[in-house]
């Protein structure tokens, strides 16, 4: 069965508090139908029903100080508890301590050692493959683990011919923020919609979100109201179109749930988990924190428990 894994940067279960949670005020009925009602706060986990299902996970696993990303991106691709084996959460890019668990035992090198199909479906402008290259800027936990699997990062012309989405889902962004005037351009339902085509494509894959954790660290409610209202959209064309697997959105550490602080914060992070339901009681059985994720997507993509070194 295959994943499609939603990376939402900087997503925690805050409280229903609409003066400094984003989540208590913003309308997202797409999200509310699956949920039954419900909103990504800390009261609605745990919740299974007929669609989907919603636990409050532990991104701290048992470490003190606050989740940071690189660690935890890297956990969640590799299944091990890498704070405790550093005594330490570390970010935003990974160190060089970090960066040797993304290097051969994450879900994107054991795939496709298997044989499976795996990618992440974001696209990448020039520039930056200009800042890695020229060594000004350094990957991030995720494509560090795609590249070191030796799998391509999808590139402009990738995004021009539909291969894979920008990381606003519609392109605008590389109209308006990248100066790419002529980008195609759709709106969020049919995101959602290309966003699900892709995937079936693929075994795994997995697509960054990192506009919520930005917002988190600006403190920008208008603005983080209105991009959680745009997933929704999104969200709303790529179930219209789902009939085939798991779709998985959850995050590294806290932050946009609670604007009162640029911090990160200790909150639990959601995981939510749309599809069979039957497939979702499996894959949800176990889980309490960041670790429990990767073994999950390999057990649902393999149809087996893994024999990885990592569990």
């Amino acid at each position: 069965m295959r994943v499609l894994f939603i990376f939402l940067d900087g997503i925690g279960l805050g409280e229903n508090n609409p003066e400094t949670n984003p989540f208590a005020r913003v309308k997202m009925p797409n999200l509310n139908q699956l949920l039954e009602g419900r909103s990504l706060l800390k009261e609605a986990a745990p919740f299974h029903g007929k669609h989907a299902s919603l636990l409050a996970i532990d991104p701290a696993v048992g470490v003190s100080g606050l989740p940071q990303s690189a660690t935890g991106q890297a956990i969640l691709l590799t299944g091990k508890n890498i704070p405790a084996e550093l005594g330490y959460h570390y970010g935003p890019k990974p160190n060089s301590a970090v960066a040797a668990y993304l290097d051969g035992d994450t879900l994107f090198s054991n795939f496709a050692e298997a044989g499976k199909k795996a990618t992440l479906l974001n696209a990448y402008p020039p520039r930056y493959f200009h800042g890695i290259d020229s060594g000004k800027h350094l990957y991030s936990s995720i494509p560090l683990a795609v590249t070191n699997a030796g799998i391509a990062l999808f590139k402009q012309h990738d995004l021009y011919e539909g291969r894979a989405l920008s990381a606003d889902f519609t392109g605008e962004g590389w109209r308006t923020m990248l100066g790419f005037t002529d980008t195609p351009v759709m709106d969020a339902p049919h995101a959602g919609r290309r966003l699900g085509t892709l995937a079936k494509e693929y075994d795994f894959s997995l697509f960054e979100y990192w506009a919520s954790d930005y917002a988190g660290h600006k403190q920008q409610m208008e603005q983080a109201v209105q991009l959680m209202e745009a997933f929704d959209e999104v969200l709303g064309g790529l179930v219209d179109i789902w009939d085939d697997g798991l779709i998985l959105i959850t995050s590294d550490h806290g932050n946009m749930e609670d604007l009162s602080t640029r911090r990160h914060t200790d909150a639990d992070v959601p995981a939510l988990v749309i599809g069979d339901q039957a497939a979702r009681e499996e894959f949800t059985g176990e889980m309490t924190d960041l670790t429990h994720i990767a073994p999950a997507i390999w057990k649902t993509v393999m149809g087996q428990p893994t024999n990885r070194k990592n569990t």
